[in-house]
């Protein structure tokens, strides 16, 4: 393998573009009462705190020069309870955002799922699955709290800044402006700063993207890996791709761990000059030691919003590049969709046409050239040639999987494209040659071929199909766990399984793309009998590379340079001796 295995997700080089959060405010919107709610709360709890500033210089300046022991003692418990007061706004305002945050977060996890299960399979054969899983879980963790806490927490400090502002004037103007003096500083180290966060976080987001795909890739590869002995060079690359998340990393945060100190050193400058301004003021006669506190109390304050602010800033920052991907994926187009005048396609019969239709994958080299067949109702046709000749390209068609490029095909004499997806797939069975197996029992997995399904329906597939004896000697029979793809069960179990939740739907068009490649012969005999009981009266399409199980099928189709090179039934073509009699003739000397 070699060592850049993952193509990196483009560094977004264009400065972020605001329509991002103007189409992530859609979220939001439904939200607004609960975040409304909250950020009153937030604005009680800020004023109840900022009124402290102002009942401890009312204590050093009038109760302790006074020696008044009941103000004082009145003033402190005056403290007490708006303390408590801010403490409990801000508490209930805590508890509201994380609801408002979840909401978001199922909210915007549902778009991307509903999004992920309409793209076609180009999109799956084009992208490692731990790139796409990453979108779905940390990417969305990551910006449902930039949404939510994120968003109305820039409106608060803004509040509580200019609540600051105006009650710091109120108690001097002349150290307010000293404190407002180190505004401009900040400005200019916050703008200059911007560009190389974005940037850098980007990079963190692709390199955690390639790092996840490949350790999700090694997981479900890990036999392969040990088969081969490849453990020792995996770990190499892997190695190479974690010092990359590293070293980017360690960039990122180096931008980011010069805000605060940044931020925290301004303020210490800022307070200090308060303090020397109003000692010089103080000594002069003119302010108070208690406004020179009091103002000095609001100055930590003034600069905890913005502190606070600077790591919003950094957040935002961060989750900037994860918002944009979510939209990417979201904005991934649906090749294979709905036509908007998409009718229903009523129960069928099951006969398909094939009219002049050409293909590619790539939009450049064809792998079907202008194709014409029609298989009457009940006929089964297998589907034959070399690998790549077109066999599984032609199954995928009429279940559209794909969409032509050129060409019609026709079920019942209606133009599939002009049907909608869901009655048309309904309708057919497909059994593809990678069995998939869910996580869950064995009833489970039979069942999600019909959904309705009773137990003697599962049952009666499952012994068609000749599964029920192996599932029965199983520790828990039908109840029996399997695990994530069927790990726990042989390749020919995981197919026997597959074919019963086929078999279940009860399909008027039956496609087995090279169903029984995994099954021993033995077994494959006795399923064949099965096979023919349920193909009765139903249009199948079988692609097999045992030839001898197809020579009983209605017609037989050698399919290669992009089009039918011959077609009849086994008879025929063996009486032909062209291609296909060449290819079973090869095989029978190869099974002797």
């Amino acid at each position: 393998m070699a060592r850049n295995t993952y193509k990196e997700d483009e560094v977004l080089e264009e400065p972020f573009d605001i329509k991002h959060l103007l189409r992530a405010s859609g979220y939001i919107k439904q939200y607004a009462p609960k975040m409304t709610g909250a950020l009153v709360l937030s604005a009680l709890g800020g004023i109840t705190a900022l009124i402290s500033p102002i009942i401890i210089r009312q204590a050093l300046d009038v109760a302790v020069p006074a020696g008044d022991k009941k103000m004082l003692f009145s003033l402190s418990a005056l403290l007490v309870v708006f303390f408590l007061l801010s403490a409990l706004f801000t508490t209930l305002r805590g508890h509201m955002m994380v609801n408002v945050s979840q909401s978001i977060i199922y909210d915007i996890r549902r778009d991307l799922f509903a999004h992920l299960q309409k793209l076609p399979f180009k999109y799956y054969d084009d992208r490692p699955h731990g790139k796409i899983l990453i979108r779905v879980v940390n990417y969305v963790n990551s910006v449902s709290d930039m949404l939510s806490n994120g968003l109305i927490n820039i409106v608060l400090e803004v509040m509580n800044l200019i609540f600051i502002v105006v009650f710091m004037f109120i108690v001097d103007v002349r150290l307010s402006l000293v404190v407002l003096a180190g505004v401009p500083i900040l400005a200019v180290f916050m703008l200059w700063i911007k560009n190389k966060q974005r940037k850098a976080w980007q990079q963190v987001s692709n390199k955690n993207s390639n790092l996840n795909a490949y350790l999700q890739e090694n997981i479900v590869g890990a036999r392969i890996t040990q088969i081969f002995a490849r453990e020792d060079e995996n770990a190499d690359i892997f190695r190479m791709l974690s010092d990359r998340c590293r070293k980017v990393w360690l960039t990122a945060v180096s931008y980011s761990s010069m805000v605060w100190p940044g931020i925290d050193t301004i303020s210490v400058i800022v307070r200090a000059a308060i303090f020397l301004f109003g000692i010089l003021i103080f000594g002069q006669g003119n302010t108070s030691l208690g406004t020179i506190v009091a103002i000095s109390g609001y100055a930590a304050r003034f600069w905890q919003p913005i502190m606070n602010l600077g790591n919003i800033f950094n957040n935002f920052i961060n989750n900037v590049a994860y918002l944009e991907r979510i939209f990417e994926t979201i904005d991934e187009p649906v090749d294979v969709r709905d036509a908007e005048d998409a009718v229903v396609l009523p129960p069928i019969t099951g006969r398909v046409e094939f009219k002049d239709v050409s293909f590619s994958y790539d939009e450049k080299e064809e792998v079907l050239h202008h194709v014409s067949f029609t298989v009457e109702p009940g006929e089964s046709i297998a589907l034959v040639g070399p690998t790549g000749a077109g066999k599984s390209t032609i199954v995928s068609l009429i279940s559209r999987f794909y969409d032509v490029n050129s060409g019609q095909i026709l079920i019942d004499g209606k133009d599939i494209s002009k049907v909608t997806l869901n009655s048309l797939r309904s309708q057919m069975g497909i059994m593809l040659q990678d069995s998939f197996i869910f996580s869950g029992t064995i009833r489970d997995n039979i069942r999600y071929g019909k959904l309705d399904a009773s137990d003697d329906d599962i049952i009666k597939a499952a012994k068609a199909v000749c599964a029920h004896d192996f599932i029965c000697r199983m520790p828990d029979g039908y109840d029996s766990q399997v695990r994530e793809r069927g790990s726990l069960l042989s390749q020919g179990q995981k197919q026997l399984i597959s074919f019963a939740r086929t078999i279940i739907s009860d399909p008027r068009i039956m496609v087995l793309d090279e169903a029984t490649s995994s099954i021993d012969v033995q077994t494959e005999r006795a399923l064949q009998q099965g096979l023919n009981a349920m193909m009765e009266g139903r249009t199948s399409f079988v692609i097999a590379h045992r030839l001898s199980t197809i020579t009983g099928c209605s017609r037989i189709m050698y399919i290669d340079n992009g089009g039918i090179l011959e077609s009849g039934t086994h008879e025929e073509l063996m009486a032909k001796k062209g291609a296909y009699y060449k290819l079973y003739t090869s095989q029978m000397k190869d099974v002797a």
